[in-house]
């Protein structure tokens, strides 16, 4: 039955190409013993974290104990209404995970738009745990999804995911999301040739347009391999040129949600200006090894500036952060699985070491883009779900990605099982859509809603 918008549940109660760069986690070797986590943060991470969150989250810190104006939206903040006359603010991104006897939105039965790699109870999974906690924010209640709200809302608007195959997962999650309501069209083949990786899904009824522009690096790219590509092959990055598989696009659609993460983690080689400048894992003589937290921050500096650049562009940007793998006992190629089966806690592990840096690479970006998109009129929103995602081990496929007669040996801990932790993802997006669209900020969605 669907739940009123304004109906909180209390919480108490109640494998495709991205194998090709994912990376292993493996709760960091000797880190993890016995359930514990020991934290390695540098005395660089410990400083910055704060710092750009503060650069964040001030606007909302000056009006706190204020009334009389209200706060822009940057990045986790929102608000809720308690009555006619008080405004809470309250950071939908910080809290915990609990466990709740709520049953799924919806099962591999009763949505046919999982894919088998996702399908995790199609291919005999059998715990159910991990379906059974739901976030909670510290100080208010995540609203439960509310399908026809959505719809309703985004009527008559076009909203795509842009990025790698984790940000399909998200849309996969919102297509079952949405289908107890409403089904869509499949008309990719209407848009491009190469349906796989190109969607347009159309919900007549509402006339409204879910799309994913698959660009795993956000800039041009190549295979740099002579013997072509494969899961760990090296490639090219001219990373101050943006692939125009999604900036030719982009511009048609009023919602953009961007991200990406696992396939920085491969060989790469870098240019700019057409030149080579460095590398990833590229073991060649007279190559400077930059890391690829260097193609990581160019990829996203040059992502944000051609939606910044984009003269045709007035939609509002989403960007969800880096979604994190949790391979244990081996890398992704090396024997890499991910057996837990229920959350860990923030005592059991914290946010440190190269998820950090991807993080607060990414974060740096964004604080900066948004400054720029404000200045042009443009919205820049962060979906801040890196720490969250962190805790929840439990939700991948593993093994379960496929029929356990087939000759696999790479198990998934990249991607989520569906249903699973990423639906959460669009409670929090309809949410922020909800909140900004009912004009609670200076700074509200004008263009779209």
């Amino acid at each position: 039955m669907e739940q009123s918008s304004y109906l909180y549940e209390p919480f108490s109660k109640g494998f495709d190409s991205e194998y090709n760069s994912a990376m292993t986690m493996k709760a960091r070797g000797n880190e993890v013993f016995n359930g514990k986590y020991t934290t390695r943060t540098t005395a660089k991470s410990f400083l910055l974290v704060p710092f750009t969150l503060l650069l964040i989250m001030l606007p909302l810190s000056l009006m706190r104990n204020s009334h009389e104006s209200t706060p822009e939206v940057s990045s986790a903040t929102v608000s809720s209404s308690l009555n006619n006359t008080e405004i809470k603010h309250c950071d939908i991104f910080s809290g915990r995970w609990m466990h709740t006897s709520r049953p799924p939105y919806y099962t591999n039965e009763t949505c046919h738009w999982i894919i088998d790699q996702q399908n995790c109870i199609k291919f005999g999974r059998p715990d159910r745990e991990y379906l059974h906690w739901r976030w909670k924010p510290d100080e208010c209640e995540l609203p439960l999804f509310n399908a026809t709200q959505f719809l309703n809302l985004l009527r008559g608007k076009k909203m795509v995911f842009v990025g790698d195959s984790v940000g399909r997962n998200q849309m996969q999650s919102l297509l079952c999301l949405l289908s107890h309501v409403s089904e869509p069209e499949d008309a990719s083949h209407k848009y491009s040739s190469d349906v796989m990786y190109f969607k347009r899904y159309i919900y007549h009824e509402y006339n409204f347009t879910l799309g994913n522009l698959w660009s795993p690096y956000f800039v041009r790219s190549s295979d740099a391999d002579p013997k072509g590509h494969s899961f760990n092959s090296i490639m090219r990055l001219y990373v101050d040129e943006a692939d125009e598989a999604w900036t030719s696009e982009v511009e048609k659609f009023d919602i953009v949600i961007i991200s990406s993460g696992q396939w920085f983690f491969r060989p790469l080689l870098f240019y700019e200006k057409g030149k080579l400048v460095g590398c990833n894992k590229c073991g060649m003589e007279n190559v400077t090894e930059l890391t690829h937290l260097f193609g990581y921050r160019k990829a996203f500096r040059t992502a944000f500036r051609a939606l910044n650049d984009l003269e045709g562009y007035k939609g509002v940007t989403f960007f969800r952060t880096f979604s994190p793998a949790h391979f244990e006992d081996g890398d992704w190629n090396k024997g890499g699985k991910c057996v837990r089966t229920r959350p860990f806690s923030k005592q059991e592990m914290k946010l440190d070491g190269y998820i950090l840096d991807m993080y607060m690479t990414q974060v740096e970006e964004f604080v900066e883009a948004q400054r720029v998109a404000k200045e042009r009129g443009l919205n820049f929103v962060m979906m801040n779900t890196t720490e969250i995602m962190l805790l929840r081990p439990d939700g991948h496929p593993n093994k379960y990605g496929h029929s356990q007669d087939k000759n696999v040996t790479l198990n998934d801990c990249v991607h989520w099982c569906l249903p699973g932790p990423v639906d959460t993802w669009n409670e929090f997006l309809l949410h922020m859509l909800d909140v900004e669209s009912k004009g609670y900020y200076s700074s509200k969605l004008e263009r779209v809603f």
